[in-house]
Protein backbone atom coordinates (compact mmCIF):
# COMPACT_ATOMS: atom_id res chain seq x y z
CA UNK A 1 0.00 0.00 0.00
CA UNK A 2 1.48 3.47 -0.66
CA UNK A 3 2.35 5.59 2.37
CA UNK A 4 0.18 8.35 0.45
CA UNK A 5 -3.18 7.56 -0.58
CA UNK A 6 -4.99 9.58 -3.06
CA UNK A 7 -9.20 8.37 -3.36
CA UNK A 8 -11.18 10.01 -5.83
CA UNK A 9 -14.74 10.36 -5.40
CA UNK A 10 -16.63 12.73 -7.75
CA UNK A 11 -15.25 16.04 -6.76
CA UNK A 12 -13.74 15.19 -3.92
CA UNK A 13 -9.95 14.10 -3.55
CA UNK A 14 -9.03 12.17 -0.29
CA UNK A 15 -5.46 12.46 0.42
CA UNK A 16 -4.37 10.15 3.38
CA UNK A 17 -1.00 9.50 5.39
CA UNK A 18 -0.78 6.36 5.44
CA UNK A 19 2.00 5.36 8.13
CA UNK A 20 -0.34 4.55 11.16
CA UNK A 21 3.11 2.00 12.74
CA UNK A 22 4.94 5.68 12.49
CA UNK A 23 2.14 7.84 13.62
CA UNK A 24 2.03 8.94 9.96
CA UNK A 25 5.45 10.79 10.60
CA UNK A 26 6.72 11.42 7.31
CA UNK A 27 10.05 10.19 5.49
CA UNK A 28 11.83 10.80 2.36
CA UNK A 29 9.35 8.42 0.16
CA UNK A 30 6.11 10.49 2.06
CA UNK A 31 7.07 14.05 1.33
CA UNK A 32 8.01 13.68 -2.23
CA UNK A 33 4.70 11.33 -2.61
CA UNK A 34 3.01 14.24 -0.79
CA UNK A 35 4.61 16.69 -2.85
CA UNK A 36 4.05 14.95 -6.28
CA UNK A 37 -0.04 14.77 -5.19
CA UNK A 38 -0.39 17.87 -4.86
CA UNK A 39 1.00 18.47 -8.21
CA UNK A 40 -1.21 15.93 -9.44
CA UNK A 41 -4.74 17.37 -7.57
CA UNK A 42 -4.05 20.38 -8.71
CA UNK A 43 -4.08 19.56 -12.38
CA UNK A 44 -6.92 17.54 -12.04
CA UNK A 45 -10.20 19.18 -13.72
CA UNK A 46 -12.23 16.38 -12.12
CA UNK A 47 -11.09 17.15 -8.58
CA UNK A 48 -12.64 20.57 -7.09
CA UNK A 49 -11.88 20.18 -3.05
CA UNK A 50 -9.92 17.82 -1.35
CA UNK A 51 -9.65 16.09 1.75
CA UNK A 52 -6.49 15.70 3.69
CA UNK A 53 -5.77 13.03 7.01
CA UNK A 54 -3.96 10.63 8.54
CA UNK A 55 -4.84 6.90 8.59
CA UNK A 56 -5.61 5.84 12.20
CA UNK A 57 -7.08 7.60 15.09
CA UNK A 58 -3.68 8.01 16.92
CA UNK A 59 -2.21 10.30 14.93
CA UNK A 60 -2.61 13.12 11.38
CA UNK A 61 1.26 13.15 11.61
CA UNK A 62 3.49 13.46 14.08
CA UNK A 63 5.94 15.46 12.05
CA UNK A 64 8.98 14.15 9.77
CA UNK A 65 10.56 11.50 11.17
CA UNK A 66 14.19 12.52 12.10
CA UNK A 67 15.49 9.42 12.39
CA UNK A 68 15.67 9.44 8.84
CA UNK A 69 15.74 12.81 7.72
CA UNK A 70 18.11 14.16 10.02
CA UNK A 71 21.01 12.11 8.92
CA UNK A 72 20.21 12.77 5.31
CA UNK A 73 20.34 16.35 5.59
CA UNK A 74 23.27 16.83 7.98
CA UNK A 75 25.19 14.47 5.88
CA UNK A 76 25.58 11.97 8.51
CA UNK A 77 24.10 9.86 6.29
CA UNK A 78 24.30 9.17 2.14
CA UNK A 79 20.80 8.36 0.80
CA UNK A 80 20.20 4.86 0.12
CA UNK A 81 16.98 5.10 -2.38
CA UNK A 82 15.95 6.91 -5.04
CA UNK A 83 13.40 8.64 -2.36
CA UNK A 84 16.06 9.46 -0.63
CA UNK A 85 18.42 10.79 -3.63
CA UNK A 86 15.75 12.80 -4.76
CA UNK A 87 15.40 14.11 -1.16
CA UNK A 88 18.81 15.29 -1.43
CA UNK A 89 18.78 16.70 -4.47
CA UNK A 90 15.14 18.81 -4.40
CA UNK A 91 15.04 19.19 -0.25
CA UNK A 92 13.65 23.07 0.19
CA UNK A 93 11.36 22.91 -3.81
CA UNK A 94 9.95 19.28 -1.83
CA UNK A 95 9.58 21.19 1.96
CA UNK A 96 7.49 23.83 0.11
CA UNK A 97 5.52 21.69 -2.19
CA UNK A 98 4.63 18.75 0.27
CA UNK A 99 3.49 21.22 3.25
CA UNK A 100 1.58 23.43 1.07
CA UNK A 101 4.21 26.23 1.41
CA UNK A 102 4.19 26.88 -2.18
CA UNK A 103 1.02 29.29 -2.79
CA UNK A 104 0.07 28.06 -5.82
CA UNK A 105 -2.46 25.27 -4.58
CA UNK A 106 -5.90 26.92 -5.39
CA UNK A 107 -8.30 24.36 -4.37
CA UNK A 108 -9.84 24.15 -1.12
CA UNK A 109 -8.39 21.32 1.36
CA UNK A 110 -10.49 20.35 4.58
CA UNK A 111 -8.08 18.93 6.60
CA UNK A 112 -9.54 15.72 9.21
CA UNK A 113 -7.46 15.50 12.18
CA UNK A 114 -8.00 12.45 13.70
CA UNK A 115 -5.31 12.69 16.90
CA UNK A 116 -1.73 14.28 16.77
CA UNK A 117 -0.65 17.61 14.44
CA UNK A 118 2.16 18.05 15.80
CA UNK A 119 5.71 19.35 14.18
CA UNK A 120 5.79 19.25 10.29
CA UNK A 121 2.62 17.98 10.61
CA UNK A 122 1.23 20.79 12.49
CA UNK A 123 2.13 22.61 10.00
CA UNK A 124 0.91 20.21 7.18
CA UNK A 125 -2.56 21.01 9.15
CA UNK A 126 -1.84 24.94 8.57
CA UNK A 127 -1.66 24.55 4.54
CA UNK A 128 -5.43 23.31 4.89
CA UNK A 129 -8.51 25.85 4.72
CA UNK A 130 -10.64 24.37 7.09
CA UNK A 131 -9.88 22.38 9.71
CA UNK A 132 -12.43 19.54 11.57
CA UNK A 133 -10.68 17.97 14.56
CA UNK A 134 -11.10 15.27 17.14
CA UNK A 135 -11.95 15.50 20.65
CA UNK A 136 -8.94 13.77 21.20
CA UNK A 137 -6.59 15.70 18.79
CA UNK A 138 -3.76 17.45 19.76
CA UNK A 139 -1.24 20.25 18.66
CA UNK A 140 2.09 21.18 19.36
CA UNK A 141 5.29 22.91 18.00
CA UNK A 142 7.91 21.60 20.11
CA UNK A 143 11.39 22.39 18.28
CA UNK A 144 12.81 25.19 20.48
CA UNK A 145 12.87 22.76 22.70
CA UNK A 146 15.10 20.94 20.94
CA UNK A 147 17.56 23.83 19.59
CA UNK A 148 15.41 23.99 16.24
CA UNK A 149 12.52 26.21 14.81
CA UNK A 150 9.60 25.31 12.81
CA UNK A 151 10.96 25.66 9.27
CA UNK A 152 7.51 24.02 7.40
CA UNK A 153 5.81 27.69 7.47
CA UNK A 154 4.33 28.01 10.68
CA UNK A 155 6.42 30.92 11.73
CA UNK A 156 4.52 33.01 9.04
CA UNK A 157 1.46 31.31 8.87
CA UNK A 158 0.38 31.18 12.46
CA UNK A 159 0.60 35.09 13.87
CA UNK A 160 -1.35 35.64 10.49
CA UNK A 161 -4.16 32.86 11.19
CA UNK A 162 -4.62 33.22 14.90
CA UNK A 163 -3.16 36.46 15.92
CA UNK A 164 0.30 37.14 17.94
CA UNK A 165 -0.19 36.05 20.96
CA UNK A 166 -1.70 32.62 20.49
CA UNK A 167 0.55 32.09 17.95
CA UNK A 168 3.57 32.94 20.54
CA UNK A 169 2.50 30.65 23.09
CA UNK A 170 2.61 27.64 20.43
CA UNK A 171 5.57 28.78 19.01
CA UNK A 172 7.80 30.02 21.93
CA UNK A 173 6.27 28.20 24.94
CA UNK A 174 5.58 25.23 22.89
CA UNK A 175 2.46 23.84 25.01
CA UNK A 176 0.52 20.89 23.90
CA UNK A 177 -2.71 22.21 23.19
CA UNK A 178 -6.11 20.26 23.46
CA UNK A 179 -8.76 20.67 21.25
CA UNK A 180 -11.19 22.80 23.23
CA UNK A 181 -8.23 25.33 23.44
CA UNK A 182 -7.36 25.00 19.48
CA UNK A 183 -11.03 25.56 19.18
CA UNK A 184 -10.99 28.75 21.49
CA UNK A 185 -7.46 30.14 19.36
CA UNK A 186 -9.03 29.74 15.73
CA UNK A 187 -6.51 26.70 14.92
CA UNK A 188 -9.49 24.72 14.08
CA UNK A 189 -13.25 25.22 12.68
CA UNK A 190 -15.21 22.32 14.46
CA UNK A 191 -14.47 19.38 17.23
CA UNK A 192 -16.90 16.32 16.77
CA UNK A 193 -16.41 12.75 18.38
CA UNK A 194 -13.38 10.79 17.05
CA UNK A 195 -16.04 8.38 15.14
CA UNK A 196 -17.16 11.75 13.08
CA UNK A 197 -14.18 13.22 12.25
CA UNK A 198 -14.09 11.80 8.60
CA UNK A 199 -18.04 11.64 7.92
CA UNK A 200 -18.06 15.61 9.26
CA UNK A 201 -15.17 16.67 6.90
CA UNK A 202 -16.18 14.66 4.11
CA UNK A 203 -19.26 16.65 4.79
CA UNK A 204 -17.97 19.55 4.61
CA UNK A 205 -16.12 18.89 1.29
CA UNK A 206 -19.29 18.26 -0.29
CA UNK A 207 -20.99 21.69 0.68
CA UNK A 208 -17.64 23.64 -0.40
CA UNK A 209 -18.01 20.96 -3.86
CA UNK A 210 -21.44 23.11 -4.52
CA UNK A 211 -19.92 25.94 -5.35
CA UNK A 212 -18.19 26.77 -9.03
CA UNK A 213 -14.50 25.45 -9.27
CA UNK A 214 -13.21 28.71 -10.70
CA UNK A 215 -15.14 30.68 -8.04
CA UNK A 216 -13.72 28.45 -5.31
CA UNK A 217 -10.16 28.75 -7.10
CA UNK A 218 -9.75 32.32 -7.43
CA UNK A 219 -11.31 33.30 -4.23
CA UNK A 220 -8.75 31.25 -2.05
CA UNK A 221 -5.97 31.93 -4.73
CA UNK A 222 -7.06 36.41 -4.12
CA UNK A 223 -6.63 35.59 -0.10
CA UNK A 224 -3.43 33.75 -0.25
CA UNK A 225 -1.61 36.27 -2.77
CA UNK A 226 -3.12 39.20 -0.93
CA UNK A 227 -1.98 38.35 2.04
CA UNK A 228 0.29 40.60 4.40
CA UNK A 229 0.05 43.53 1.37
CA UNK A 230 -0.46 47.04 1.44
CA UNK A 231 -4.22 47.40 0.73
CA UNK A 232 -4.10 49.20 -2.89
CA UNK A 233 -2.12 46.01 -4.48
CA UNK A 234 -4.14 43.40 -2.09
CA UNK A 235 -7.53 45.33 -3.63
CA UNK A 236 -5.99 45.09 -6.98
CA UNK A 237 -5.36 41.04 -6.58
CA UNK A 238 -8.81 40.72 -5.69
CA UNK A 239 -10.17 42.73 -8.88
CA UNK A 240 -8.29 40.68 -10.50
CA UNK A 241 -9.54 37.71 -9.86
CA UNK A 242 -13.16 38.63 -9.66
CA UNK A 243 -12.44 39.43 -13.41
CA UNK A 244 -11.36 36.29 -14.47
CA UNK A 245 -14.43 35.25 -12.82
CA UNK A 246 -16.83 37.46 -14.38
CA UNK A 247 -15.61 36.19 -17.77
CA UNK A 248 -16.23 32.77 -17.24
CA UNK A 249 -19.37 30.59 -18.06
CA UNK A 250 -19.87 29.81 -14.40
CA UNK A 251 -20.62 33.10 -13.69
CA UNK A 252 -23.39 32.77 -16.06
CA UNK A 253 -24.65 29.57 -15.00
CA UNK A 254 -25.03 30.73 -11.43
CA UNK A 255 -27.16 33.47 -11.93
CA UNK A 256 -29.45 31.66 -15.01
CA UNK A 257 -29.76 29.03 -12.37
CA UNK A 258 -30.81 30.73 -9.58
CA UNK A 259 -33.70 32.63 -11.54
CA UNK A 260 -34.69 29.29 -13.03
CA UNK A 261 -34.48 27.40 -9.41
CA UNK A 262 -32.52 24.86 -10.77
CA UNK A 263 -29.39 23.26 -9.46
CA UNK A 264 -26.18 25.06 -11.47
CA UNK A 265 -23.86 22.90 -14.01
CA UNK A 266 -20.93 24.81 -13.45
CA UNK A 267 -18.23 23.81 -15.93
CA UNK A 268 -15.10 25.04 -14.31
CA UNK A 269 -14.56 27.48 -16.54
Amino acid sequence: MSLVQIENDGPVATVRLNRPAKHNALDAEMMIRLADAWDQLSQDANITVVLLTGEGRRAFCSGADLGSLAPLATGARRPETQFERRWVDEHQSLVDRALLRSTDFHKPVVAAINGLAVAAGFELMLGADLRIASSAATFQLSEVRHGLIPSGGSLVRLPRQIGWAGAMEIILAANRVDAKRALEMGLINRIVAPESVMKTAWDMCLRIAEGAPLALMKAKEAALRSSGRALEHAFAIEQACQAEVMASQDAREGPRAFMEGRPPRFRGC
